[in-house]
């Protein structure tokens, strides 16, 4: 068992002593904030929404007067552009098609990173797309490019053929291969990023809510042992905090390189 694992048992042990409850899934259902006719708006739904106008600020002011020589806020738009552009767009779906496609990833990277790191920003903590409802219609979204650019390139029939039965593969070993194929390629993908994306963040937030509550109630319990705990469980939350730093980021970029990745595989002459 890690260390990490370690103490986060005998915090939950200790603390569930002295009346705690450890976090769960509800701990992420918050009360509306206001109503609009009947219709309950919550936290999460207006980050999502100030996340949106903050990717829309960011992509105008760093290329509103732009110049030869960039100043800082430049620097960086163009410096993330450059990355979404070079590194994943290019990359993976091809010099002929990709440019087209910059513009969806860099919005994809910039929304969902906004929103991960809402998680760790003070009086705000909460990452929005630890909400699956949320972030299963990103995945519809990147599905449903890379299933028309497939359908652009080769047609109906043509993209089902080519995403269904490898090249150079015949016989009757097809009758195996072809439903995988089309279970592993075209039914499952929204599925996979969906959960990967909604899984980690949950996961991640979950453990921070463990650590930061686990620890003030062993602190408070009067209990010297169960106290040096919790200054432990403080100190490991600091920690899992900055590995989250991480965590948030690499989510962001996996979602939008797997969703080019998606995109240059439709969009290749060949299975």
């Amino acid at each position: 068992m890690s260390l990490t694992a370690s103490i986060t048992a005998t915090a939950v042990t200790a603390a569930d002593d002295s009346g705690f409850h450890a976090p769960g899934p509800g701990s992420f259902e918050l009360p509306p904030v206001f109503e609009v006719a009947g219709f309950g708006v919550t936290k999460p739904m207006l980050l999502l929404v100030l996340s949106a106008v903050i990717v829309v600020w960011f992509g105008i002011a760093t290329s509103r007067n732009a110049s030869m020589v960039p100043g800082r806020l430049q620097y960086v738009g163009e410096s993330a552009y450059g990355f979404i552009r070079n590194t994943i767009g290019r990359d993976n779906i091809g010099s002929e098609h990709f440019l087209k496609y910059v513009p969806y990833l860099f919005t994809l990277f910039t929304f969902i990173l906004v929103n991960n790191y809402f998680g760790l920003i003070p009086f705000v903590q909460y990452p929005t797309m630890s909400r699956i409802g949320f972030v299963a219609p990103l995945a519809v979204i990147s599905w449903l490019v890379f299933i028309g650019s497939g359908i652009w390139k080769h047609g109906a029939l043509g993209y089902l053929k080519h995403a269904t039965m490898p090249s150079g593969i015949k016989g009757p070993i097809l009758i195996v291969l072809i439903p995988l194929e089309f279970f592993s390629n075209i039914l499952v993908r929204p599925f996979t990023l969906s959960l990967r994306l909604f899984g980690n963040m949950f996961a991640g937030h979950l453990l921070l809510i463990l650590f930061a509550t686990g620890g003030a109630a062993l602190i408070v319990s009067g209990n010297v042992f169960y106290g040096g705990v919790g200054v432990l469980a403080y100190v490991m939350g600091i920690g899992v905090s900055f590995l989250e730093l991480l965590v948030m980021f690499l989510q962001a970029y996996v979602f939008t390189l797997l969703s080019a990745m998606y995109i240059g595989e439709a969009l290749a002459d060949e299975h």
